[in-house]
C-alpha cells in the first residue's frame, strides 16, 4: 500500500495504572529503549504520525523529538476518565485516506508490522492471546465480525481503516470498531503490556529475538 495514503496514530495518553510503576507505558523500558522508540523504529518510513499524549506528557514529547523532529502531537486533556478511542479522535482531523491506529502499549513483531501495514485495504490485526486483561475477538470466513469476552483471538488494538469510517468516540477504541465491521483479519505476534507479568512477557520476547517465548501461555 502507498505509504502516502497512510496516516499512523499512536493512543498513549493513558497513565498504565494497572502496570503499576509509575510511568506512562509508552516510555517502558524494553531491552534498552523506551517502547515508543521501538514502535518509530518501525515507521521510520512513514511521514504522517502523530501521537496523543496525556499522562506524562512532556516526558514523552521529550524522548521522541529527540529521535525524529516530525512527529505532530495531540492532546487528550481528559485521559483520567476517557479510553483511547477519546484519544483517537484527537488525531483523526486531516487524516489520510487510511488510519492505522496502534495502542502505545503494544510490541510488534517487526515482519509481522510490515505485513500488517502493507496489506492492501482495511485490515484488523489479532494474535494469540498473550495478555492477562484481553479484548477478544471473533473471526469468520476470515473477518473479524465482532468484539467479545471469550474468543480464539485477543485484539492487541491494532487496526488500519479508512479515516472517513471512523466516528469520533469518548469509550474504547473496540467499541468506535464495532460499528464497521466485519473488516479483514491478520494474525500479527504481538505482546500488550497491562499488567506486571504482560511486561516480563515482553521484555523476555524481545530479548529473545521475537522467537515463540514469553508468552502468557508458553
Amino acid at each position: 500500500m502507498d505509504k502516502k495514503k497512510i496516516t499512523v496514530i499512536i493512543c498513549c495518553a493513558g497513565m498504565g495504572t494497572r502496570l503499576g510503576i509509575g510511568t506512562t507505558k509508552a516510555l517502558v523500558n524494553i531491552n534498552g529503549k523506551p517502547l515508543i522508540l521501538h514502535q518509530l523504529e518501525l515507521l521510520d518510513q512513514y511521514d504522517d504520525i502523530r501521537i496523543v499524549l496525556g499522562y506524562q506528557a512532556e516526558r514523552v514529547i521529550s524522548v521522541v523529538t529527540k529521535y525524529r523532529n516530525d512527529i505532530m502531537f495531540a492532546f487528550n486533556y481528559d485521559y483520567k476518565n476517557t479510553g483511547a478511542a477519546a484519544s483517537l479522535s484527537k488525531a483523526l482531523p486531516g487524516a489520510r485516506e487510511y488510519v492505522v491506529s496502534m495502542d502505545g502499549d503494544l510490541v510488534v513483531h517487526p515482519q509481522n508490522f510490515k505485513e500488517f501495514l502493507d496489506y492492501n485495504g482495511e485490515c484488523i490485526a489479532v494474535s494469540d492471546c498473550n495478555s492477562d486483561e484481553p479484548v477478544h475477538i471473533d473471526v469468520e470466513n476470515s473477518k473479524v465480525v465482532r468484539f467479545s469476552k471469550n474468543g480464539k483471538y485477543e485484539w492487541p488494538g491494532l487496526v488500519k481503516i479508512q479515516s472517513g469510517r471512523l466516528t469520533p468516540h469518548s469509550g474504547h477504541t473496540y467499541e468506535m470498531l464495532n460499528t464497521v465491521l466485519p473488516i479483514d483479519v491478520l494474525h500479527v505476534q504481538t505482546r500488550d503490556i497491562d499488567t506486571p507479568d504482560d511486561y516480563d512477557r515482553a521484555v523476555a520476547w524481545v530479548e529473545a529475538g521475537y522467537e515463540r517465548t514469553g508468552g502468557k501461555n508458553e
